[in-house]
This record gives structure tokens, sequence and C-alpha cells, in this order.
């Protein structure tokens, strides 16, 4: 039994289980007690860990994520999102003879526990989950540790360097799609929680639906939860009372909620894609699962791990001070949420 086979059982990182079994913080205690006892229950024996020699120089990236943002909470290791991005995080960095810290902080209190986790270990520089972060909060950790890569969100005219996916890229390529399938009565369904990557989305496929003449209307407007995964009442009624004026197609701000959609049209006897098409975004393990499985936007979290660890070595390595906004293109993954609005 290895760290590698541990963390494939509890679905965390190589890096969380590092911290759960050598007592350190940066996971949550459910996830720790859960790492604990699958260790036990196959009798993991660690290596004898040696020291490294002390130097100067940190060989140490911090993984930041800030809990209690409306999106991000403490089991966020578990959403598959997450997961996907600190996993491809974790390889790239071992490639380069770095190790990484997972640090979970309460967004409360970012500036003081960041301060605190550096004091007791210095990082050679922090990736920070900036996913519902406000542009002061981001500014305040860049003065902490300027060697900063911030991920999943971006604010153009912050002296900081970003890597995002190309969210207005994403939803306009969904909103393509669907148009390219004959619909025109398209629904929009948002999250209840805003933030960059959603109201960029949003940007994307208004721009499409205005270019092709085509109009939301404001009842085909739906909020629901963007982390919860199952039927949501109040998206129910909102079907409900629409009666015969049903939107032939949805597009929905991430792939948690897609897969809501389609629980509560299942619950309304309502058939994906038949009665109504549904395309989502971020390509998560469980949009393979859900039935029908879901069409989707992928985005390319391994390479967005690639590119934020090879500008973060960069900066280290070689003093590079040029800060970067980078976009990763999205893509259109076609499955089976959806079809043409004649059923074809």
């Amino acid at each position: 039994m290895k760290i590698d086979d541990i963390a494939k059982i509890a679905k965390v990182s190589k890096s969380a289980v590092s911290l759960a079994l050598n007592g350190k913080p940066g996971v949550s205690q459910e996830t720790r007690e859960r790492i604990l006892k699958i260790a036990e229950k196959h009798d993991y024996n660690p290596r004898p860990f040696s020291k490294a020699p002390n130097n100067n120089k940190s060989k140490i990236f911090r993984f930041v994520a800030c809990t209690h943002t409306g999106i991000i909470t403490d089991q966020y290791q578990s959403q598959s999102f997450f997961m996907e991005l600190i996993n491809n995080i974790d390889q790239s960095i071992t490639s380069k003879g770095y190790s990484l810290i997972i640090s979970s902080i309460n967004v409360d209190s970012l500036e003081q526990e960041i301060t605190n986790l550096e004091k007791q270990q210095r990082s050679s520089g922090i990736l920070m989950l900036g996913t519902n972060l406000t542009e002061e909060q981001i500014k305040a950790v860049a003065k902490l540790q300027p060697n900063l890569i911030v991920l999943d969100t971006c604010f153009e005219t912050l002296d900081v360097s970003f890597i995002v996916m190309n969210n207005a890229l994403g939803a306009y390529q969904a909103g393509e799609y669907l148009v390219g399938l004959g619909h025109k009565k398209i629904g929009y369904v948002e999250s209840n929680s805003r933030m960059y990557n959603f109201n960029m989305r949003k940007r994307g496929f208004q721009k499409v639906i205005s270019e092709n003449n085509l109009m939301i209307k404001p009842e085909h407007i739906f909020q629901m939860s963007p982390t919860d995964v199952s039927v949501q009442e109040a998206f129910k009624q909102s079907i409900l009372n629409l009666k015969g004026n049903l939107p032939t197609a949805l597009f929905c701000e991430c792939d948690y909620m897609a897969i809501s959609v389609i629980k509560t049209l299942n619950d309304l006897n309502l058939t994906v894609p038949e009665d109504i098409s549904v395309i989502g975004f971020d390509n998560i393990t469980e949009s393979k699962i859900i039935s029908p499985e879901l069409t989707t936007i992928h985005v390319k979290k391994d390479k967005i791990s690639s590119l934020a660890v090879e500008k973060l070595t960069r900066e280290i390595d070689h003093n590079e001070d040029v800060k970067m906004k980078i976009f990763v293109d999205t893509e259109l993954i076609v499955r089976k949420s959806c079809c043409s609005q004649n059923g074809t």
C-alpha cells in the first residue's frame, strides 16, 4: 500500500494524504479521519522520513483554498473539479523538484492565517484558488507572498498573475452548439452566488444569443445553488408554473447545476433531451455518470495546472517579475443530454 493507493481510495490528492498521515494542517478533520482509517485498514507502513538538508531556499509550493465563500466549502477536495486540479498541480510540482503543502483557510481570516502559515513554514510561492475572492483579498495576499499565482478568477487591473479558463468562450461554444441544433427557446440556469467565472460565462452566452437574433425570456432564467446535486424545489416549481411555455434547451453555469436540473426534470417526468436539452460547464467526473451523460464544456485543468507551476517556477528560480493574465481555451464535449429541436 502506497500513498497513491490511499489517495485513490479516499478520493483526495497525494498531498492531502501526506498532510493527514503527518498530522499537519491543511485538511479537514473529516478527511483526516477517513484517510487514517484507510491507512490503518490496509496496514500502511510509511517509509522512514529523511530530513532534507537545511538550506535557505525553500522548495515548497503552498496551495491555498479559501473556504466559506459560498462556492468553496471545507469539503472542497471531495469535489471533482478541485480534486482534479490539485492532483494535476501535485504531479507538475513533483517533476520540478518541489513539494506541495495544501492549506485550507477561512476567508474571514485570510490575511492573518497566511501570515501565520508563512511564519511557521515559509513557502517559495503560493498557488491560490481565487474562486469568489475579492480584489482586495488577493492584493493583501500578494503583499505577504509576491510569488503568487491565482487560479480560477481574474482581475485585469491587479499586478498579479492569474491563470483561468476562458469562461466567455466556453459559454459561447455552448450557446453556439444549441443554436446549431435549431433551438430558439433557450433558457439560462444561473448560480445564486455570483463570481467572476459565472459572470463571464453569462457574458459569453448572451453574446451568442444576441448574434443569432434570439432572446432569453425572463421567465426562462432560473437560479439555483452551484454546489447542491439534488432535486431543486424552487426550480421544480418554476418549471411547473411555465406549463406550456417551456424552453427547449437549458444552459447551466456549471455541471453541478446541470445534474440538479436533469434530476429535477426527471422528477417531473420530463425527458432529457427529448423534452428539454441540457448543457453544463466544467466536465467533472459526474458528468459521465448522470443519465443521460451530460454534454458540457471541458475545462483543461491539466493545462491550467502545468502553466501555473511553470510560471511560479520561473518567478522563483529565474527571478521573473513579469505578471501575466493567461486564459486557457475550453472545448465542447458532446454526449447525450442535447438533441435537435425536432428530436432527431
